[in-house]
């Protein structure tokens, strides 16, 4: 699934192409998709020119020139792309938004993600603060409300915004925590790293516009390179970049979930 640093690169590669581009023509070819259930999106969108772009969480909302709203979410397997208006339609393509020299498409074959409308009502923030902008003390007071494992509690979207199975690996990694431990077990020494872990790792994996293991491209096609940068996620039985003690995985959480016994040794 598309995390903090792959969604931001898509709005970022988004949104040279399409601030200030007015939508000439709206085309949904599935309806489940989009929610509220019964907008009728052609009308929303049709005639109305794109003003601001921006990432909350792993949504992507768009702006119109009248302050509506609305935001699409990746899920698992989605693509939001630029494309020309003459190449071939791509299997689960399920939106269209046609501009005047190109089309913005919406692929998503898992069918995890999708479009929510909000008009001109507030986004529902139903998600955690930025983990760019989180600072430690509050890192701190949503972790100490918690047992569960670290590495559960880091991909809880109510906890945190943005972080998933790759980055919260990378960054309990960098951290030295190991991922079972108890979240309100930390001392606020550990919470002090792990913010900077996360921060640190965060802008890493931007700077390389993400992780591609699967169906992650950018706008413009791309694809990621933090992948070759990656410390443990996906290198079970691999020698740890620092130690090299073989990288181990296991299931936290019903998720897989990579460390290194050594470099994240479990102290509780």
């Amino acid at each position: 699934m598309p995390e903090l640093p792959e969604v931001q690169t898509v709005v970022s590669t988004l949104a040279t192409k399409i601030l200030g581009q007015r939508i000439r023509r709206v085309e949904l070819r599935r309806s489940d998709i989009l929610h509220p259930a019964g907008t009728y999106l052609a009308e929303q969108l049709t005639g109305k020119r794109v003003e601001q772009l921006a990432r909350r969480a792993k949504r992507i909302v768009f702006t119109l020139e009248n302050a509506n709203r609305f935001y699409i979410h990746l899920g698992m397997s989605g693509r939001l792309t630029i494309e020309s208006p003459t190449a071939p339609i791509a299997k689960h393509t399920h939106l269209i938004l046609h501009f005047a020299k190109f089309d913005l498409r919406f692929r998503d074959p898992r069918r995890f993600g999708g479009i929510w409308w909000l008009g001109d009502q507030p986004q529902p923030d139903n998600v955690g603060p930025e983990p760019l902008l989180m600072r430690s003390q509050q890192l701190a007071a949503r972790l100490s409300k918690t047992r569960r494992a670290i590495k559960t509690a880091l991909m809880d979207q109510t906890l945190i915004a943005g972080l998933g199975n790759i980055y919260a690996d990378e960054s309990l990694f960098q951290a030295g925590i190991h991922p079972l431990t108890p979240a309100n077990r930390l001392t606020l020494q550990q919470i002090r790293r792990l913010n900077r872990a996360i921060k640190t790792t965060l802008r890493r994996a931007l700077r390389h516009r993400g992780s591609t293991l699967r169906d992650y491209v950018d706008a413009d096609g791309g694809s990621g390179a933090f992948q070759k940068l990656h410390r443990v996620y996906d290198r079970a039985d691999q020698p740890c970049r620092v130690c090299k003690t073989s990288i181990v995985r296991i299931v936290v959480g019903g998720r897989s979930t990579h460390f290194c016994p050594s470099c994240q040794k479990k102290t509780i």
